[in-house]
């Protein structure tokens, strides 16, 4: 996924865009709420992840804007404002999640994937595709009791298919996909990682639609 992370303390934003890295999501940084509205304007994401207490305001009148202007993106507050009253004024703002600082970065990374699987429309963190079981929790594609091992970038790709398993995805929704993992992707890197997926995966796993994009194959 490609996340924005509004976070001003430097300490625990680096440390958030470190795990979430390493768990293969693109991350972009904003430490200013005129700098999250800025990247939220310029790019599509999949995820926010919302400190309350910026510099240069209250993330919750952010997040409430963000839903009077009609965006549905997902977005988990991360603050360390525990007060029960908090918690609902966020949720009722609405925040998908509420999480509270300190927090063990496994929890995060865990939540991230719960608060995907709902937006995706399956909860359920193990799917069938053909005869490949795929877990979006451990992050793992197995063929029968074979796993099938993938690179950072492969399964980033893949995941972008299995969440939107009916959507034509264009080669630009990709490559935003890598944005955190090449400062300048090459042109043909998309069709080098879609190769590379079906020579594991199956060649029929997924289809192009030339001019189109790539959508995940079903039959």
């Amino acid at each position: 996924m490609r996340i924005l992370l509004i976070e001003d303390d430097k300490v625990i934003g680096a440390a958030i865009r470190e795990q979430l890295e390493y768990d293969g999501h693109s991350v972009d940084w904003a430490m200013r709420l005129d700098a999250a509205g800025d990247a939220f304007a310029s790019a599509k994401f999949d995820l926010l992840l919302l400190d309350l207490m910026l510099p240069d305001g209250r993330g919750i009148v952010f997040l409430k804007s963000l839903r009077k202007s009609g965006s549905k993106v997902p977005v988990m507050i991360l603050t360390a404002m525990d007060q029960i009253s908090d918690r609902i004024e966020g949720l009722n703002a609405g925040a998908d999640d509420y999480l509270i600082k300190p927090f063990d970065l496994a929890e995060l990374s865990a939540r991230i994937g719960a608060v995907a699987r709902r937006y995706s429309g399956n909860p359920n963190p193990v799917l069938k595709l053909h005869d490949l079981t795929i877990d979006t929790a451990a992050r793992s594609v197995t063929r029968g009791t074979k796993a099938i091992p993938l690179t950072a970038r492969e399964w980033v790709l893949f995941e972008a298919f299995v969440q939107n398993p009916a959507q034509l995805l264009s080669k630009a929704q990709l490559e935003e996909r890598l944005y955190s993992f090449d400062s300048d992707i090459e042109s043909n890197a998309i069709e080098v990682h879609i190769s590379r997926l079906r020579k594991k995966l199956g060649a029929t796993i997924i289809t192009t639609e030339r001019g189109l994009g790539y959508r995940l194959s079903q039959a």
